[in-house]
Order: C-alpha cells, then sequence, then structure tokens
C-alpha cells in the first residue's frame, strides 16, 4: 500500500496546487482591497496563505514531510476558504480541507519517507481514507432521491443537466441530443455508480478494487462532461488509497506494520462525525456545530434539486445611457456564437457565482452590486476577471435577464438561443459620494 499512498500524495499535491494557484490568481479581484468582496484579512495574509498552501502542496508532490505539508495545507486553506466568502464557498473547497486532514493521518511520518522503508498506512487510517471516498459520492446520490424532485426519480434529469449545468463544454451540447432513453440509461447508471459502488470499497479485495475503478470511471465522466473545477481529480484521487500495490508490477514488497489499536478510536469518531453532519438530526446540535465550524468533517451532495431553466445575468455599460456594451465573461455563456469549452480543473470563480446569482435575486446577491461598483470605479484587478471589458469607463451598468438554452445542432455558428425575462438590479451609477445610485 506503500506505492498506492505515494501516488495520492503526488496527485493530491498536484490537485491542490492547481486549486490554490487558480485562486491566488483571481484573489485581487475577487477579495483583495480593490475587489469585489474585500477580505478582513488584509491582502498580505491572503497572498501569505496562499504562498504557504501552494509551498505545503510542492512538498507532497515532492514526498517531503508529507504528515506536516498535508497539516499546513489544511490550516492554510481552510483560513483562505473562511475569508473567501462567496467565491470560496463550494463543496469542492471544503473537500479540499477535509481530504487534507485526512491525508495528514495516512500519511508517513517523517521528513523525507522512503518508499521501500516507510512504514505501510495504519489500518484505521486507510478506512478514513475509504470513507471519505465513499461518503463524497454516496451522499451525492442520496440526496438526489430524498429530495424528491421527480426528474430524478423518473430518470428525466440528464436532459435538462447538460445545458442548465454552470459551466457547460462542447461535450455537453452532443449529450443533450442523444435519444430521451439514452439518457435515462445514463442516469441510472449514474445512480448505480453513486449508490451502489461506493459501499463495494468495504468489501474483499475484489470488490474493493471494482468498487475503485467504479468511482474512478463516474469521475472521468463527470470530467468529459462538465467543468466542475478540481472537484473531478480530487474525487478521483480519493480512490487511489483503495488500489493496491499488487496491481502494479513493480511495487514494493511488503513493509514494516506498526501497530496502534488506538487509532481506531480517531476513525470511528470521524465516521460518527461524518454521518451526523449529513444527516443533521438525532446528534447532538452543540457538537455538530462546533465541528462545522471547522469545515474539517462536511456533509456532500450536488445538484439534489436538478435547475430546469437557465438564467443568465448579462452585465452592460454605457456612457451616455443609449448604447451599451456587454461584459463579456471567459467562460460562462454570453455570446451566442461562442462554443462551450473546457476549463476544470481550473475554476473561474466570478463565472460559477454568476450562475448561482442567477437563481436567485439581486436583494440575495449584494456582492454583484459591489461587483458593479467596482466597474465603474474602474478597478483593474475587477476587470481582468472579464474577457472583453468596454473601451471607455462606463458612467452607467444594468444587468438583464435571459433565459439561455442550447441551439439546435444544425444552426450554423450559433451554440445558444436566449430569450429576455427582465433586469435583475435597477440600472445603477455612480453618486458624487461615490457610492451606488439609481442611474433612472
Amino acid at each position: 500500500m506503500r506505492l498506492t499512498r505515494r501516488l495520492f500524495f503526488i496527485g493530491f499535491g498536484l490537485t491542490a496546487l492547481v486549486a490554490v494557484g487558480s485562486y491566488w490568481w483571481q484573489l485581487p479581484g475577487l477579495a483583495g482591497p480593490k475587489g469585489i468582496v474585500p477580505s478582513e484579512l488584509g491582502p498580505g495574509i491572503l497572498h501569505l496563505l496562499c504562498a504557504v498552501a501552494c509551498g505545503a502542496s510542492v512538498l507532497l508532490v515532492l514526498g517531503l514531510a508529507p504528515r506536516a505539508a498535508s497539516l499546513v495545507l489544511w490550516a492554510s486553506w481552510l483560513a483562505l476558504a473562511q475569508a473567501g466568502s462567496p467565491f470560496l464557498a463550494f463543496q469542492w473547497d471544503v473537500l479540499l480541507v477535509e481530504t487534507a486532514f485526512c491525508a495528514a493521518l495516512y500519511a508517513p511520518p517523517g521528513l523525507r519517507p522512503r518508499l521501500r522503508t516507510e512504514p505501510e498506512p495504519l489500518p484505521a487510517f486507510r478506512f478514513v481514507m475509504a470513507l471519505l471516498a465513499c461518503k463524497v459520492t454516496l451522499e451525492s446520490g442520496i440526496v438526489k432521491l430524498a429530495s424528491g424532485d421527480p426528474t430524478w426519480r423518473d430518470l428525466t434529469a440528464l436532459t435538462y443537466h447538460w445545458w442548465s449545468q454552470p459551466l457547460p463544454t462542447w461535450t455537453s451540447v452532443w449529450l443533450h441530443a442523444l435519444p430521451l432513453q439514452a439518457q435515462q440509461v445514463m442516469c441510472a447508471l449514474m445512480f448505480v455508480l453513486e449508490l451502489a459502488v461506493p459501499l463495494l470499497i468495504f468489501g474483499p479485495r475484489l470488490m474493493r478494487l471494482t468498487g475503485a475503478v467504479g468511482l474512478m470511471a463516474l469521475q472521468a465522466a463527470l470530467f468529459a462532461a462538465g467543468n466542475y473545477s478540481f472537484y473531478n481529480v480530487l474525487t478521483f484521487m480519493l480512490a487511489v488509497p483503495l488500489l493496491d500495490d499488487g496491481l502494479l508490477r513493480r511495487g514494493p514488497g511488503p513493509g514494516r506494520v506498526v501497530r496502534a489499536p488506538s487509532t481506531w478510536l480517531v476513525a470511528v469518531l470521524f465516521g460518527v462525525l461524518s454521518v451526523g453532519m449529513f444527516l443533521g438530526r438525532g446528534f447532538d446540535s452543540r457538537v455538530l456545530a462546533f465541528v462545522r465550524g471547522f469545515s474539517t468533517i462536511n456533509p456532500y451532495g450536488a445538484f439534489a434539486v436538478m435547475t430546469r431553466t437557465r438564467a443568465e445575468i448579462v452585465l452592460e455599460g454605457s456612457v451616455d445611457g443609449v448604447t451599451w456594451t456587454p461584459y463579456e465573461f471567459p467562460f460562462k455563456p454570453g455570446a451566442l456564437d461562442r462554443r462551450p469549452g473546457f476549463i476544470a480543473p481550473w475554476q473561474p470563480r466570478l463565472d460559477w457565482q454568476m450562475w448561482f446569482a442567477a437563481l436567485g435575486t439581486c436583494e440575495d446577491n449584494p456582492w454583484v452590486l459591489s461587483l458593479q461598483q467596482r466597474l465603474l470605479e474602474d478597478a483593474a484587478p475587477v476587470k481582468a476577471l472579464f474577457e472583453t471589458v468596454p473601451a471607455a469607463t462606463p458612467r452607467v451598468l444594468r444587468t438583464r435577464v435571459f433565459e439561455y438554452r442550447f441551439a439546435p445542432l444544425h444552426a450554423p455558428g450559433r451554440w445558444w438561443t436566449r430569450t429576455e425575462t427582465g433586469p435583475y438590479c435597477p440600472a445603477v451609477s455612480l453618486g458624487p459620494n461615490g457610492q451606488l445610485q439609481r442611474a433612472f
């Protein structure tokens, strides 16, 4: 199990490096002093935390001090996640926190552990890693059925998902064109992979390996059909510890085994708290509230209720209130002739957050007004988050909502169709005191 452990830490370190690095590049526009939602920590501390987290990720890749590096990554990313709301509040952000914590338990001790001499992973902490891999996928399947959403129960959810997901890919366009029966079969297969396959990993070797391959196959398929940041890569890597060195011809022979029965207390506590965080009932709420504050043992579950429409907020600026120029986002739908593309494991966090904002109202998302104020102030860090901006700094901004759908496959040069449904926020401009005011 030592070689598979080493492979896990290499993959985990690379994934964490991409996760932290992509946020670091966007940090000035999201949480810097001239960002959309400035962080209370201050820019110096934020940049230091990113540097420390990147450094810890590199150490994991190199196999240096993996236990200490995992703890440093856990602490630094946790601090960033708690200070970076609303742009660091995705499930994969807390999954990275939890994975780093569990990895610290799973890691070999020492400054520079040698593959041929380091002890085998402790069974209790191998169980912790298996439980994490299981619950991330299993809970996603459970919440879909528990929500009562009829589209999951009649297996038609994917007919909406391909075009309503946050950042579709061009492969989604072709999948959307498949017959209904084919999409229902894919939906049924997804439930098998989410509800049944994760339980196999606690069985004998053949079942465990089958479960690991199933989890990897699910994440590979999701990666090929959507942009879910580093979530799919990270969840794929969680299945690596389920493999064993016997699958690799050149794996090292059996290593030293350390007996530590007390470690099972930690593993059992992790399991009990994981169940409590997911169910949220029948457990001491004070204990769960305390644990929740650390974002280290978390519940998971994506797309419990399928989104059946695609509302997009189109942001436009004008100098005279007559001629309007759109702000084009790098990856979310905007121009009708722009092909959806692949961007994962990089995450354009503003593009993602705009998708969530469109599910609510302007009043629910005050950061959208803050975004507009920064653009009226001509804040360079925020403008850098866009693909294109108006040539002249606008005096007025407006937000319009459109319902987007995939264009028919035979429509030349068009990937989307859209219908306007109304404004999102009132049109705004900067008042004499530098604050937002209604433009008309």
